[in-house]
């Protein structure tokens, strides 16, 4: 069963058009009916479980959101990043490239997670950070 939808209200972004979500029934981080942020498309943001992205998200390219995250506020997740298990992404924050936000983990303010970066566990990444990775 899906947990929401795209709507027909768009937004170009980078020259990609990406659709508002609407929520289908409630869960978690959403109630049924309620808007959501955007995204590209239904690949961008699992339908099983609680992951969403609410307020002006974006989430585009290959990026995804998934599990029990909660992406919100202004933050964008692009690239063929990926913010998944109980990870939040949110104020102004950027997510991109290959890099991974997961666990407990935190990303805010205006921070910027990058390359092969790896923020996980109970982490918290805030401030005007830039936190590049070229691991593996």
């Amino acid at each position: 069963m899906k947990k929401y939808e795209l709507t027909t209200e768009t937004k170009e972004v980078f020259g990609i058009t990406l659709y508002r979500v609407r929520a289908l029934n409630s869960f978690k981080y959403a109630q049924a009916g309620e808007l959501g942020g955007w995204i590209e498309k239904e690949d961008n943001l699992a339908q099983e479980g609680n992951a969403w992205v609410s307020g002006d998200t974006k989430v585009f390219d290959n990026a995804k959101v998934s599990g029990n995250t909660w992406v919100f506020g202004n933050a964008q997740v692009f690239g063929n990043a990926w913010v998944f298990d109980k990870a939040q992404v949110f104020d102004k924050a950027w997510v991109f490239d290959n890099a991974q936000v997961y666990g407990n983990a935190r990303v805010s303010g205006k921070e910027r997670v990058f390359g092969k970066a790896r923020v996980s566990g109970k982490e918290r990444v805030s401030g005007n950070a830039r936190v590049s990775g070229f691991c593996f």
